[in-house]
């Protein structure tokens, strides 16, 4: 007789066996009960022997206690046990901690959370309560989320207490007259926590750096930057680097270079843009065909590994735009004006070089360094004033490069590209850096001429690295630019939103990309265009960076990198430096070291938006304030359990109308049917209803708008 074979049927199917696959299968879903039958189908047992082993398997685990029977259904038993998290604080006090084993949230108490903090990471006891819902009690800090934190003196004689802006962290830090720093009462401040001793009842802490009183510009900014994590300034390290740095370019360099200096070149940018990334050259071959070089500032020759520089760029990964400032990833010197392409310098550039017959089609390309002269800096409405008819400069040049450019975008398009044109606020301000007005940033032409040609100069230098030449020849490790299919619960979802609009989209996969552009088109200039495109927007995966290159899903490319904004973007210059160390031939580089640095980076990605977005809600708010008691249109851009948030129709700002304040009716929210609903009259608002509001506060400090309903216009 031959040898049993490990792992055989027969031997999975022994009773203990079967009680560890029920038990495996039970803890995915812990507050889940299934009955006999249901049990079988989830451990693929549904023979009549298997079905048998079940049973048995089924009795003798309630009898352990490992499982509790009600009626016929089943359900795992959780003892109390010791398990990690990452526990997350609500307005409350109460808090969740995220266990992945349990694939389930842990409820804390107000009373049972501890020492802990929002975001850190905890010990904690569970048991099941009576809901079918685990709760617990947070026994240790095993690692603090952070140490640092914004927020506001509250001093006496005796001593000072800090309260944090974060509302998430809901208590205030015992703060030493002597570790004040000299801030003043109801000054702004980063404390550090210090100490949490364990008969005190509120953690120690130390000012780190005054920030200045509330409502004042560059305090608002400064908070909002160091709560994200963001450095106010450089160290001194940083700035003696950038000091020594050697900005003479030498005969020697420029003969390791392609000359383009007596090439057409210039640079199109924002009006108020200091740093300028990229030009374009333009040059007509004597087949017919366009020659059009991607240029891009050669961070990397000026920015050498191991310096101060290095360091500081790799971990601020990213420049900050706040309304009224910009905090860039690179000291000035660098930014502004070494590397920064401005006109009528000599400039060392990185290259992307291509040849595109009359149809857009490429021909041929190469990456290469190059040393330009730009003869030009363009604004986007300058261009764009040329492109509509009007004289100037370079007005050939331009007008060839729309027509490849709206060639390139036509192809795009047809390859699955989503046209996501979303209407940005931006805000004139006075010379106090006071807004005055406020204005929409929209996709014109020369923004698009522009985009085209970095998004080619992206997937060409992607596609270099992912599709190597040899046949033998593997993909080294590089940085991509990913963005993951769009989940298909949350396209249903959508898919079920829109029809309420009347619009009947079906966003099943192949299809997906064509009907949402289709829908977009539809939805352009009407008064749901907003929350339409938003949700649209919300229900895509988020695009981050990754040394898996699944492909970009939004743009429709199977290989797509960031190579075009080394100034302002650390994962550029990861790209720029992996071209040139494959280039000189060079082994691969290490994937995991490389995974975590597109992990950092795509962080603090996310921390510059959300910083981003504060800084625009303040100068809303500071937009607004002298305009309570006055009325307004606005639609309904988003509902919660507390209210309706309405943007206004002439200026874009965003502010709430409490639920609580809907004085004629008891209003809930109804997240299904996206509205809320007066429990008594029946009376409902929608999302995207139009509105008459009246600002009842523009509350700075909270960066908040209230509004009050006046009247429903459209529903």
């Amino acid at each position: 007789m031959g040898k049993k074979r490990k792992g055989s049927r027969k031997e999975k199917n022994k009773p203990e066996s079967v009680k560890k696959i029920i038990l495996a299968s039970l803890r995915k879903v812990p507050h889940r009960s299934f009955n006999h039958k249901q049990i079988c189908r989830r451990v693929s047992l549904n023979t009549t022997k298997g079905k048998n082993q079940v049973r048995y398997a089924l009795d003798a685990l309630v009898e352990d206690g490992m499982l509790s029977e009600e009626l016929g259904s089943y359900q795992i038993v959780i003892t109390s046990k010791t398990v990690e998290g990452v526990i997350e604080f609500t307005q409350r006090g109460s808090a969740f901690v995220v266990v992945e084993e349990l694939h389930s949230d842990v409820f804390i108490s107000n009373s049972s959370t501890g020492r802990a903090l929002h975001g850190d990471t905890v010990s904690v006891k569970i048991i099941p309560d009576g809901r079918k819902k685990f709760k617990g009690k947070v026994l240790s800090v095993i690692k603090r989320k952070r140490t640092e934190f914004v927020g506001t003196i509250e001093k006496n004689d005796r001593f000072a207490f800090f309260i944090p802006d974060d509302k998430k962290v809901n208590i205030d830090f015992f703060i030493p007259l002597n570790k004040l720093k000299g801030a003043e009462n109801r000054q702004k401040v980063i404390a550090n926590l210090v100490d949490w001793p364990g008969n005190a009842d509120s953690p120690f802490g130390a000012v780190k750096e005054v920030l200045g009183f509330p409502g004042e510009n560059d305090t608002e900014m400064f908070s909002i930057l160091a709560d994200y994590g963001f450095d106010l300034d450089f160290p001194e390290a940083v700035k003696n680097d950038a000091a020594k740095v050697d900005i003479s370019i030498s005969k020697k360099e420029i003969s390791k270079r392609e000359d383009y200096r007596e090439v057409s070149t210039f640079t199109i940018d924002p009006k108020d843009a200091k740093d300028f990334d990229d030009a374009l050259s333009y040059q007509e071959l004597e087949n017919g065909n366009i020659e059009v070089g991607v240029h891009i500032a050669d961070v990397t020759h000026y920015v050498k590994p191991g310096t101060a520089l290095e360091r500081e760029a790799k971990n601020r990964a990213t420049s900050v735009y706040l309304v009224d400032r910009v905090i860039p990833m690179l000291p000035e010197v660098l930014s502004n004006q070494v590397c920064s392409l401005r006109p009528q310098e000599e400039k060392l550039t990185y290259a992307c070089i291509f040849e595109l017959n009359a149809n857009a089609k490429v021909v041929s390309s190469r990456i290469a360094k190059t040393v330009i002269y730009s003869d030009r800096r363009f604004t986007y409405e300058e261009v764009q004033e040329i492109l509509e008819g009007a004289d100037g400069e370079y007005k050939t040049e331009l007008n060839k490069l729309n027509e490849l450019a709206k060639k390139l975008r036509g192809t795009r398009m047809k390859e699955g590209s989503i046209a996501f044109d979303k209407i940005e606020v931006r805000f004139d301000l006075d010379d106090d850096k006071k807004p005055v007005g406020v204005y929409f940033k929209t996709q014109k032409d020369a923004h698009k001429l522009i985009e085209e040609f970095m998004l080619l100069a992206n997937r060409t230098v992607a596609l270099s690295i992912a599709k190597p030449k040899g046949k033998n020849e593997k993909p080294k490790p590089f940085v991509y630019r990913i963005h993951d299919d769009p989940d298909p619960e949350k396209l249903l979802v959508f898919s079920d939103f829109i029809k309420r609009f009347g619009y009947d989209y079906n966003f099943s996969k192949g299809n997906i990309a064509k009907n949402l552009n289709n829908l977009l088109a539809d939805v352009h200039g009407k008064r749901e265009e907003n929350v339409i495109e938003n949700l649209a927007i919300r229900t895509m995966a988020k695009a981050e960076y990754s040394t898996d290159n699944i492909g970009h899903y939004g743009l429709s490319f199977n290989h797509y990198s960031h190579f075009t904004s080394p100034i302002r973007r650390y994962p550029d210059m990861i790209a720029h430096r992996l071209l040139e160390h494959y280039g000189a031939g060079n082994n691969s580089v290490d994937e995991d070291d490389l995974a975590y640095w597109c992990k950092h980076s795509s962080e603090m990605e996310q921390k510059a938006t959300k910083a981003e977005r504060d800084s625009t809600k303040y100068f809303q708010v500071l937009y607004m304030q002298d305009t309570e008691g006055d009325e307004f249109e606005g639609y309904v851009s988003g509902m919660s359990e507390w209210g309706v948030y309405v943007e206004l129709e002439d200026s874009k700002c965003e502010g709430m109308i409490r639920l609580r304040d809907l004085s004629e009716d008891y209003f809930t929210f109804d997240e299904k049917n996206f509205q809320v609903v007066g429990q008594r009259t029946g009376s409902v608002i929608n999302l995207g209803a139009k509105l008459k509001v009246k600002v009842l506060e523009a509350d700075l400090g909270n960066r908040r708008l209230d509004f009050g309903l006046v009247e429903v216009l459209e529903n």
